[in-house]
């Protein structure tokens, strides 16, 4: 937590955020969140500018905040089919993600769906057909469905986010990212979070299509 108060931000406000849409600003302010985390400061503005993003912040920094809101600003003027997909390694990231998106976009009815293993594949299956705005994935499980289910695709998206880069780059989830990363457009926006950025951060860096704004806290 000790990223969440420094003398970087302390005076900020979200307002203070350029290209952050008023109604974020509004919805955040009824959640009684108020000023932006020093991994939101850095990384929203380039977000917002369409830059590929790579942030490093520990745990309890913010670091969800910082693609939910740049995604939920570009979605409420583009809204249509699966706009996002969000990879996490555990199911329990993936809910806590997905809460943080319905929380922040529930004035602007945003959709989500959460694919994760211990859960019915079948019903996911028919969420997905309804193409939610928002999907939050695990890449075992996800990798599932694409196998199953061929007519699902992710052809249209326009945000990937990696959460926890670090974990699920390290080789254990290589075999089903390199299926889901083949089913991805040739165009896309990518936000890439993690607790610290490897040395091998070549790895990280080859998901996105493009330069990449790198920020890390200090």
């Amino acid at each position: 937590m000790a990223d969440w108060v420094t003398e970087e931000t302390r005076n900020k406000k979200y307002s203070d955020i350029v290209g952050l849409k008023p109604w974020i600003v509004r919805d955040l302010k009824r959640l009684n969140i108020l000023r932006p985390t020093p991994v939101q400061y850095a990384c929203i503005p380039p977000a917002l500018q369409g830059k590929n993003v790579l942030g490093g912040a520990k745990t309890g920094s913010g670091k969800t905040l910082a693609f939910v809101l740049p995604i939920l600003n570009k979605l409420s003027s583009e809204p249509y089919g699966i706009f996002s997909l969000v990879l996490t390694p555990t199911r329990e990231l993936a809910f806590q993600i997905a809460d943080q998106f319905r929380a922040v976009g529930a004035s602007m009815g945003v959709r989500v769906s959460v694919v994760v293993g211990g859960m019915d594949r079948i019903q996911q299956c028919r969420e997905l057909e309804q193409e939610p705005h928002i999907l939050v994935a695990t890449p075992g499980r996800l990798y599932d469905i694409l196998s199953y289910q061929k007519e699902f695709t992710l052809r249209k998206i326009k945000f990937l986010v990696i959460d926890e880069a670090d974990r699920l780059l390290g080789g254990k989830f290589s075999e089903q990212l390199s299926v889901i990363m083949a089913q991805l457009p040739p165009k896309f926006q990518t936000l890439m979070f993690s607790a610290t950025i490897t040395e091998d951060i070549s790895t990280m860096l080859e998901f996105a299509k493009g330069e990449v704004f790198t920020w890390e806290s200090t």
